[in-house]
Formats: C-alpha cells, structure tokens, sequence
C-alpha cells in the first residue's frame, strides 16, 4: 500500500505565487556591506576560490540570514531566493567571490563536470541542444523539470535575458503525491533503477549509462531524482538495455505533464544579484527558453553551485559529491 508523504516540503506554486514572504530574502544594507565586504577582502587576497576557507570568513552579522536560510531550504518549503547582491557595482570577480562565500556557509562546493568545476557559468555557448552529448544549460533551449546532483542547487544571476529564462519550481514531493493519489499502481516502478545516458560525461571510455531509482523512501525518507530526459535518450541510445516498458513510459508522461498542471509550480524571474538555492531532493527545478541580448556583455549569464551537505538526512552519497561519485546530473 502506497502513501503520501507529510512535510512542509509538499506545496503548490499558486498557494506560494503571491506570498513571497514565504520563499524570498530581501537582503538589507548591513547585510550586502557584511557581504560584499568579505568577497572584497577575499579577492584582494588574491586565493582561488576553491582554497578559501570558510573560518577566515565568518560573515559576521550574517548569522541570523544565514541560519533562515538554512531552516527554509533543510526543514521548510527547500527554497529560497536571496535578492539585493548589487552584482553590477562589484562586478563579475567580487559578485563570483560573494556567491563562492555564502555557499561556503551553506555546504561545501562540489564538482559538476569531469573538469572539477565547482563554479560553472550557465549562458547559451552556441552547442547544438539536439545532441544527447551537450548538456542543456549550455543552449538557450526550455529545461524541463529536472534535479541536479548534490544537496543544494544554487544559482547567482549576472546578467538576466532579454525574454524568457524563467525559473520554474515545483515541489518534487506534491508531484510525488499525485502519482499516488492519481496512479497508485505506477508508483513502485519509481523505485526501480533506470538507466540514464552518461551524455558523454563518464570518459571517453566509460559506461554508456548509469542506474539509479525516480524516488528512495529508505528509513522513511524521501528523496527524488528526475532526470526524464536522461532516460528517454538512454531508451533511444541503448534500446538493448534500457528499452522502456508501457508503464514506465506512462510514469515518466505523467512525471513530465504534472509539474506544468496550473497551479503546481511556482515561477521566479530572475532579477540581477538574484542567489536561489533549492533542496535537490525534494524540489524539481525548470526554465524556459530565452532569447537573449546582442551585447556580449549583457547576454544572460548565471553562476552554478553544487552543495554537499552531509547534516541532511535526506541526501545520498550516489549523488551529493557531484562528480566525485560515478554519476551525471
């Protein structure tokens, strides 16, 4: 017998759409000086992010923002959108270094790629988003709702598009919900292992795919990982091993439709010094298109953190080191 999972964690977008109070932080003066202050002192350093240690930069009278923000995204609703870092007055090297920093205070930074980045630029490079080897975030096309790998997600917007590129959210635990409620029987197949396309990610000599389950509820706690694209190029690619059955392709339409069903996401337009982070295991995350600008200079352009944070439970050691482990997300 299948059932609903109770949390704060479960929401609709239409009950949040108009309450912002409930997933946005207007950030004040103190708090951006205490900030950009610290990235300051950081840069003029002149040591890598990745070597910046977190006790050499306490943020202090940050504590208080810091600790809600944390209670928002392990134990409320897994979200917040941190707005007010004036990115365009520091610039890109202060704005990077303040974003590097207030991650540091979340989690800990991890790789996103084979190359070992762990602050990777989201802008459209001109790669083709037909082919199954380039990942997405790299074209201008619609991302579909999906999960990233580690604990946290965050992104910094630097420059916004001229139209489109809007972040769309959607409790991965509410769309859970309604497979129960909905389609009871298709739920177990969640727990299965599916076969994912590697997109060229593990080496020129590693697997074709991986394996790993929609949905864990081991011990009781929840957690998601969707990446339907990633099945369905596996199923095209590799039919000899990840050929897909009707009810799996039904399951993965459904997982695909519900999060577009009015009043189930919850859309933020990015602002520029706009930080979001989300709860990679219990908020599905989307964009749409864009079209962007002709200036090079003003062209849409977010920075991406992935965060390992090993207090929360609901984390998995498959996916939270990024690619330290064997996956791709």
């Amino acid at each position: 017998m299948v059932s609903m999972v109770t949390s704060p964690a479960p929401w609709r977008g239409e009950a949040l759409q108009d309450r912002p109070e409930q997933w946005l932080y207007l950030l004040n003066e103190a708090e951006i000086r205490t900030i950009v202050t610290a990235a300051q002192s950081a840069v003029a350093a002149g040591v890598p992010l990745g070597e910046l240690a977190r006790e050499d930069y306490p943020m202090t009278g940050l504590e208080a923002a810091l600790d809600d923000w944390r209670s928002r995204i392990d134990s409320g609703h897994g979200m917040v959108l941190i707005r007010g870092l004036p990115v365009r007055r520091i610039g890109r090297e202060v704005a990077a270094a303040a974003y590097w920093l207030i991650g540091l205070h979340l989690g800990q930074p991890t790789a996103q790629n084979p190359a070992g980045e762990m602050l990777v630029d989201i802008r459209d490079t001109g790669a083709p988003a037909s082919d199954h080897n380039v990942r997405l975030y790299k074209t201008r096309a619609e991302l579909a709702f999906h999960t990233d790998g580690a604990d946290i997600i965050g992104l910094l917007c630097l420059r916004g598009a001229r139209a489109g590129g809007v972040s769309r959210i959607c409790s991965s635990v509410e769309v859970y919900n309604q497979v129960v409620a909905r389609r009871p029987e298709l739920v177990p197949l969640m727990e299965r292992e599916f076969h994912h396309h590697a997109h060229g990610q593990l080496g020129p000599d590693g697997p074709k795919t991986f394996r790993y389950p929609i949905v864990s509820r081991d011990s009781g706690i929840f957690r998601m990982m969707l990446l339907t694209w990633y099945i369905r190029n596996a199923a095209e690619d590799f039919p000899e091993i990840a050929a897909l059955s009707d009810d799996e392709q039904s399951l993965l339409d459904l997982l695909e439709w519900l999060p577009f069903e009015p009043g189930m996401a919850l859309d933020m337009n990015f602002q520029e010094g706009d930080m979001q982070f989300l709860k990679n295991s219990v908020v599905l995350h989307a964009r749409t298109d864009y079209e962007d600008w002709d200036s090079a200079e003003e062209k849409r352009h977010l920075l991406r953190l992935w965060l390992n944070v090993p207090e929360f439970t609901d984390g998995d050691d498959r996916l939270r080191h990024g690619f330290a482990k064997e996956t791709n997300a």
